[in-house]
C-alpha cells in the first residue's frame, strides 16, 4: 500500500485517476483507505458546497448543468456528486446522472460522480460526504451535490450544503401550501423552473405568499424566488449571481462557518455510534446475541437489555 502522504501529494483535480481511486475504496468500505481518510481532512474546507434539491421532474439536473458551464467558463473547477436511486439487483446507481452529463464531462475541470441512495431515507449516500472530502481535498473550487428528488424526506442536504437550493415547477403551485415544512424550511433560494409553462405566476405568487407568512426578521437572509428555464440556459446567471450574494452572507454573518461546525459535530457521533455498534455486534456478538434472546423470551425492555449490554461494554 502506498502510504497515505504520497497519495495526497498526488492529489489534485488533475488527477482524476487518483481522484476515482479512492472514491472507489470509499464506496467499498476498504479498510485501507482509513489512513488517507484521516490524513485528507487537513486539506479540506475551501471548496464552496451548494446543494440542489426538490422533488422528482423539477430539472434539477438541467440547472446543475447549465451552473457547471457556467462557473467552467469563469474558469473555476467544480466537482459534482449526483445521487442517484440505488438499484435494487447491483446496489448501484441507477439513473447516472454522468451519462446526462457527458457533454461537460471531458473537461479537466469537471469531475461528476454517480452516488447510490443505498437505503438512506434522507437523500443523500452515507458515503457522499467522504466523497466530498475527497473533491475539497483535492482542490475543486465548487462542490454541487445534486439529491436524488424523493420528496419532503429529501432534507440531509440543507445540513452539508453552504447554499441550499430548492427547485420547483409550475405544477407545484396548489401543493406549495402543504410544504411549510421539510423542502420550505430548508431552502436559501428557490427556484422556479420550467417558468414558461402555464401557471407559472400563480406558482410564484404562491410561493411568496407562503415565505411571507414565516415572518423572517430584518437582517436575516431571506430566500428569494428565482424563475428560471434552465433546458434554454434562462435566469442561470442571475442564479449564479444570488449563489454568490448568499456566500458573501452566509461566511459574513458566521453561518457558514457556524454550519460546518454543527455538522462536524453530528459526524464525529454517527462515526463514533456506527464504531460502538459494530464492535457490540461483531466483536461482542455472543453477548449481544445472549442479551437480545433473554430479551425476547423473558419480556425485558430494549432499554434494560442495551443498559446491560453497554454495561458489560464498557466494564
Amino acid at each position: 500500500m502506498i502510504p497515505a502522504t504520497s497519495i495526497l501529494d498526488s492529489l489534485s483535480v488533475k488527477n482524476k485517476r487518483l481522484i476515482a481511486r479512492i472514491i472507489s475504496l470509499i464506496e467499498a468500505g476498504d479498510f485501507s483507505v482509513m489512513k488517507i481518510q484521516r490524513e485528507l481532512f487537513n486539506k479540506t474546507g475551501k471548496a464552496y458546497k451548494i446543494g440542489i434539491t426538490g422533488p422528482p421532474g423539477a430539472g434539477k439536473s438541467t440547472i446543475t448543468n447549465r451552473l457547471i458551464k457556467h462557473l467552467l467558463s469563469l474558469s473555476k473547477t467544480v466537482a459534482v456528486i449526483a445521487v442517484d436511486p440505488t438499484s435494487p439487483f447491483s446496489g448501484g446507481a441507477l439513473l447516472g446522472d454522468r451519462v446526462r452529463m457527458n457533454d461537460i464531462g471531458i473537461s479537466e475541470n469537471i469531475f461528476i460522480r454517480s452516488v447510490a441512495t443505498r437505503g438512506s431515507l434522507g437523500g443523500l449516500s452515507k458515503k457522499t460526504i467522504d466523497i466530498g472530502d475527497v473533491f475539497d481535498a483535492a482542490g475543486f473550487d465548487y462542490l454541487i451535490f445534486e439529491t436524488v428528488g424523493v420528496g419532503q424526506s429529501e432534507l440531509d442536504i440543507a445540513k452539508i450544503a453552504d447554499t441550499t437550493i430548492v427547485t420547483l415547477v409550475p405544477e407545484s403551485g396548489d401543493s406549495i401550501q402543504a410544504m411549510k415544512a421539510g423542502l420550505m424550511e430548508i431552502a436559501d433560494i428557490f427556484v422556479l423552473n420550467k417558468a414558461d409553462r402555464p401557471g407559472a405566476d400563480r406558482a410564484m405568487q404562491s410561493l411568496k405568499t407562503t415565505l411571507e407568512l414565516h415572518k423572517i426578521p430584518n437582517g436575516i437572509w431571506k430566500p428569494p424566488v428565482l424563475q428560471t428555464i434552465a433546458v434554454d440556459n434562462v435566469g442561470i446567471v442571475k442564479l449564479m449571481d444570488t449563489i454568490t450574494n448568499h456566500r458573501n452572507y452566509c461566511f459574513a454573518n458566521k453561518i457558514c462557518n457556524n454550519k460546518r461546525l454543527e455538522y462536524f459535530k453530528e459526524r464525529v457521533l454517527n462515526i463514533i455510534e456506527t464504531t460502538l455498534k459494530k464492535n457490540i455486534t461483531e466483536k461482542q456478538s455472543e453477548i449481544f446475541n445472549t442479551a437480545v434472546k433473554e430479551g425476547i423470551e423473558n419480556k425485558i425492555s430494549p432499554y434494560i437489555i442495551a443498559e446491560r449490554i453497554l454495561m458489560e461494554y464498557n466494564g
